[in-house]
């Protein structure tokens, strides 16, 4: 068998391996089925790419349609790295001991009536944060959505409630929200009523470290001035998957969304 022979075979079996990836993690109940469509992404790229790089050897709009092709390619590949180095500088920071005026707790995804993954890491970081900051208001935002039989608010009122009726009592459950554009919105208007000067408070948001950089964005178009409390997720697998989707949701976020 001659090399290029050899190398054909080679890249076949690397594309079949890469199909096969994609697959077993879309399949997989892990929460990393991003992962396998990014793969799938990639292996549409691949190939693409051997198409061009045919196309440019026989036709002189081939080779202009593959150099635009590769230009395209380094741009994405330099914007992803990029997004994702601003996405790990935010979930980084501490900012525990800065004084706020208030505590939003954005919810994720609820199994039925026991916290995802994602959300307990918030429950855990947001349980920590408030022994250090006992006298403020905190909002529990998160609407019920598919596969829940419970709000996400309520996941977490269940989670942090304590034997103190007076600790409980500052607690504000937001459960209509389906977005993270409807957790500030909801969010500030509740505290609004609570008595809070959201034009002039700071509030702490505890969300998932790869989530808060977009967390900022999303939060100055509804007029709040927020603080990060990064939650970090157990496993190595979903923060991969988590921060690698995040990039997207960012690009989506600014391109499209308008609140």
């Amino acid at each position: 068998m001659d090399n290029e022979r050899m190398g054909r075979m080679v890249l076949r079996w690397g594309q079949i391996a890469l199909a096969a990836a994609g697959l077993a993690l879309v399949l997989v109940p892990v929460g990393i089925r991003f992962t396998g469509y990014f793969l799938w992404g990639c292996l549409g790229v691949w190939l693409a790419w051997e198409l061009l790089a045919r196309w440019a050897k026989r036709s002189r709009t081939g080779n202009i349609c593959y150099r635009v092709f590769l230009c395209g390619l380094t741009l994405g590949v330099v914007s992803l790295i990029f997004i994702e180095c601003l996405l790990l500088r935010h979930g980084e920071a501490d900012n525990s001991d800065i004084p706020v005026d208030a505590v939003i707790v954005l919810g994720a995804g609820v199994n039925g009536e026991t916290p995802s993954a994602a959300l307990q890491s918030r429950i855990n970081a947001a349980a920590a944060y408030l022994q250090k900051h006992p006298d403020v208001p905190v909002v529990l935002s998160g609407g019920q959505g598919p596969g829940e039989r419970i709000t996400e608010a309520e996941a977490m009122r269940r989670a942090l409630w304590t034997n103190s009726e007076e600790a409980n009592r500052r607690y504000l459950l937001e459960d209509r929200s389906t977005s993270t554009a409807e957790n500030f919105r909801f969010s500030k208007a509740l505290l609004e009523e609570y008595g809070l000067d959201t034009e002039t408070a700071v509030v702490a948001v505890v969300t998932n470290d790869f989530h808060c950089f977009r967390t900022h964005m999303i939060a100055q178009r509804q007029g709040l001035r927020i603080i990060d409390v990064p939650a970090e997720l157990p496993w190595w697998w979903l923060t991969a998957n988590y921060y690698l989707r995040e990039a997207f949701a960012l690009v989506k976020t600014a391109l499209l969304d308008t609140n």
